[in-house]
């Protein structure tokens, strides 16, 4: 029951889910289960339910509330200095290469906008953290090919093993190559006697 009403370790669970997962809680206790098995048979731990029942008795929405992060960082990028990374990555003789190379390029000539994982962040913060430089981007694999043998002589297979002999480290190579309308099922090679 767990995977079907709850997202998962880890996993924002929405108020809604929530509130159910309290409801069954509560009747599997009121029906005789002890707590910590209720909560384990959806997948939560007793401390988890706590939380959130405590949730609803504030307001009665039971969110997380929480923001995340109060503290300013000092040394972050400025909008100009975004700006700046983006316009020297954007330029022409750096527009085909990483960041792990702009960087490194920069320092040469003296010049130092912001780090590798600096550049690497405003890049994907604008969409343009794609492929980078002159090499292909990766392509699909191949289908395979599908064929069919209506007759003999129309579809060949071929396979290579090693065979080992009495002298250890010593294999001999069997390459074989074979019909493939012999090895279909209910097809027989014919036996022919000379």
């Amino acid at each position: 029951m767990g995977g079907l009403l709850l997202g998962g370790r880890g996993r924002l669970t929405s108020t809604v889910h929530r509130r159910k997962a309290i409801e069954l809680i509560s009747e599997a206790h009121a029906a005789g289960a002890g707590l910590v098995s209720a909560c384990g048979e959806i997948g939560i731990c007793l401390r988890t339910l706590k939380r959130w029942r405590k949730a609803y008795l504030g307001d009665g929405e039971g969110r997380d509330r929480r923001k995340g992060s109060h503290r300013l960082v000092s040394h972050k990028l400025t909008e100009e200095e975004r700006q700046r990374i983006l316009l020297t990555c954007n330029q022409p003789e750096y527009a085909s290469l990483p960041p792990g190379q702009i960087v490194p390029a920069l320092a040469d000539q003296g010049l130092y906008i912001g780090s590798e994982s600096s550049f690497y962040r405003v890049l994907h913060a604008h969409g343009q953290a794609h492929r980078r430089g002159r090499a292909r981007p990766p392509q699909e694999p191949r289908a395979v090919p599908r064929l069919r043998a209506a007759g003999a002589n129309q579809v060949w297979s071929w396979d290579i093993t090693y065979l080992p002999t009495t002298v250890r480290g010593i294999w001999l190579y069997l390459y074989l190559v074979i019909d493939v309308w012999s090895r279909l099922p209910g097809r027989r090679p014919a036996c022919r006697r000379h």
